[in-house]
């Protein structure tokens, strides 16, 4: 039986104050959920992979711009820039742009080779990310990191529920029902064959990867 379409409800870190205790702890056990399925290591291969090399790269839902400090070690002469609706993270390299907003609607304004983003796009729904899509139409390559819509993951997020701060209790399990099964990231976002080399994997562990390159 295959697993059922997207559900999305509200994830309650989304509506913490980033100073609220219980949204410090969601955000180190998002730490610890990002070193177990590995997705910012992916995500700097990719980006290190490219030829000719990225010179401005944007990252959506930037959060506490970890990802974003991990591009400039590793791309030094890239442009980064984090896209979040919450304020400057303290302590972020005074190289790094930030602009606070809704990304959603003011993308087109943002000029860049790249555009990635890590356990984001499933908070959108379908026409929400069809919109979304128009809009990354003019980037050259797209590498997305998303939770993979799948009984095995499920699972194992119940099994860790004990590890976790009760904000990720809720929002991982939500976030999972929320994500993609294969294929579907990238036709929701519209991104066609004729104008795109897609590459998409699946890790059991949980996570669910796009990689999209312009012809």
């Amino acid at each position: 039986m295959p697993p059922p379409d997207r559900i999305l409800i509200p994830e309650i870190l989304d509506s913490l104050d980033p100073a609220d205790p219980r949204a410090v702890r969601s955000r180190a056990d998002l730490r610890l959920i990002d070193w177990y399925l590995g997705n910012s290591r992916w995500l700097l291969r990719q980006l290190n992979m490219q030829n000719p090399a990225l010179d401005r790269i944007l990252e959506l839902g930037a959060g506490e711009g970890r990802l974003c400090s991990k591009i400039l070690e590793t791309l030094p002469q890239s442009r980064v820039t984090g896209l979040d609706l919450i304020a400057r993270p303290e302590n972020l390299p005074d190289r790094i742009q930030w602009i606070r907003g809704d990304f959603s609607q003011n993308l087109r304004q943002h000029e860049a080779d790249a555009c990635v983003g890590s356990l984001i796009l499933h908070h959108f729904s379908n026409e929400a990310l069809h919109e979304l899509g128009q809009q990354l139409q003019s980037y050259r390559v797209l590498a997305f990191c998303e939770p993979l819509r799948s009984r095995v993951p499920l699972f194992l997020s119940g099994l860790s529920s004990f590890a976790m701060g009760e904000v990720t209790r809720h929002d991982m399990p939500a976030s999972i029902r929320a994500g993609f099964r294969r294929g579907e990231l990238a036709f929701l976002l519209g991104l066609d064959t004729g104008s795109w080399e897609i590459r998409e994997s699946c890790d059991w562990r949980g996570s669910l990867r796009l990689l999209g390159c312009r012809h």
